[in-house]
């Protein structure tokens, strides 16, 4: 959530950077006009209190001296009835507010190029060398049918379609990527494991900015509880910290956690309705972080290559790109995509978002921390991938393989596949 006096006290500045992210000016004036209002009748409320306390004494005054107070009575019952109006009026002024406010994107930090979409995206680097194969290569979804290691049709079958079924091998290798990830967030990148709660309430969704604006996005419970299924371990990594204040010299804190995503993928019919890319439910190692305003960008860059290296370790060719203004997340100021390739689509495909949401989603979420000289700010809170398990199967698979349909198993993840060293088309 923004902060009023942005919206307030540099209104032109906000609005300009607004519309960058398709805000109209129209409804940025409105929140001016309704905001004035509400502060006009702030003080009138104010001053009828002020007068009404006045009249109080007064008649307090007649009534000691035994005279008749009526009058006055009759003026206290007037203003009363004056400011129940217009506290009926802020709070409806202050819910059209919150309405408007809910609903307004973090504003771009100033290194976002501007653009409408992920065509006006700037890559920032590549790293690795292109696959050179003396065959045609298959998708991802043909290459797990010869090795039977996914089953999508009877994932289809049990729950609907973009749900699928790992089978032996295939199983284990999701396995393996994760342990590999979180060994390495943890034990080489500072990060604390956490294994966080799976299902949250709304508030937890409304802190890290998924509601109000993306209720169609999730799966929400059926009951009267309003739980959701995570969309992503953000959500309770950052509600961790909800409502509390940290101290300076803990800052910054950073976790790792394994978990499922459950998407609703509501705005993405006909893309990606075969194999791993877009799945409902899908599991991601995700890496969160509360920083210093003053050290956030740093922390974003080193987040970014803390989910680089896993790329670099399984040796997958993959771009970085920072996102434009109409590409962004609504919560983020500014955002790295890391984009692996994928040989059968003959393209690179997200794998990870790395994010810096300042203090967006800690002034929704009321994250705080004291700073040295006892004055109480906002956090800066991060959040990225490290990375998207099954868009990680998806580049081993075809990255990495063979003419005869088997598939190597990168060097660093033998050990977790159990001395594994490939995955062969049974006889």
């Amino acid at each position: 959530m923004l902060d009023r006096k942005l919206l307030r006290d540099h209104f032109e500045e906000a609005t300009e950077l607004l519309t960058k992210r398709g805000i109209s000016r129209e409804t940025l004036e409105t929140y001016r006009e309704l905001d004035e209002k509400r502060l006009a009748l702030l003080t009138e409320v104010e001053q009828q209190k002020q007068t009404r306390n006045q009249v109080t004494q007064e008649i307090a005054t007649l009534k000691r001296n035994k005279e008749n107070a009526d009058a006055k009575i009759a003026q206290m019952q007037e203003i009363g009835k004056a400011i129940k109006a217009n506290d009926d009026e802020l709070e409806f002024l202050a819910g059209k507010l919150e309405k408007i406010e809910h609903t307004l994107p973090n504003v771009p930090h100033a290194s976002v190029p501007v653009g409408e979409d992920e065509d006006d995206n700037e890559e920032v680097r590549r790293w690795g060398e292109l696959p050179n194969f003396d065959f045609d290569p298959l998708n991802h979804w043909d290459i797990a049918e010869k090795l039977d290691i996914l089953d999508f049709e009877r994932g289809a079958k049990v729950a609907g379609s973009r749900f699928v079924y790992y089978k032996g091998l295939g199983a284990r290798l999701e396995r393996a990527i994760y342990n590999f990830m979180l060994d390495q967030h943890t034990l080489h990148n500072g990060y604390t494991e956490m294994i966080p709660p799976y299902i949250v309430n709304e508030k937890a969704m409304f802190g890290t900015g998924q509601y109000p604006k993306f209720v169609e996005d999730t799966f929400q419970l059926n009951d009267d509880r309003h739980f959701t299924l995570i969309p992503t371990a953000e959500v309770p990594l950052t509600n961790y910290y909800a409502n509390e204040i940290l101290d300076e010299e803990a800052l910054p804190i950073k976790f790792t956690a394994l978990a499922p995503s459950f998407r609703s993928e509501a705005g993405s019919a006909g893309r990606d309705t075969r194999g791993l890319i877009r799945m409902h439910q899908f599991n991601k190692v995700e890496l969160v972080k509360f920083s210093h305003p003053d050290h956030s960008y740093d922390e974003l860059e080193s987040m970014t290559l803390d989910a680089e290296g896993i790329l670099k370790a399984l040796k997958l060719p993959y771009r970085t790109i920072v996102l434009c203004t109409g590409d962004m997340g609504f919560s983020a100021a500014k955002t790295y995509d890391i984009e692996v390739w994928v040989p059968a689509q003959n393209t690179y495909r997200e794998i990870s978002s790395c994010s810096n949401c300042e203090a967006f989603q800690a002034r929704r979420a009321k994250i705080r921390y004291r700073s040295f000289e006892g004055k109480v700010e906002q956090v800066h809170t991060l959040n990225g991938s490290g990375l998207a398990v099954g868009r990680t199967v998806v580049a081993i698979l075809e990255n990495y393989q063979r003419a005869d349909g088997s598939v190597e198993i990168p060097e660093v993840l033998i050990p977790y596949m159990g001395g594994v060293k490939e995955i062969t088309v049974s006889k």
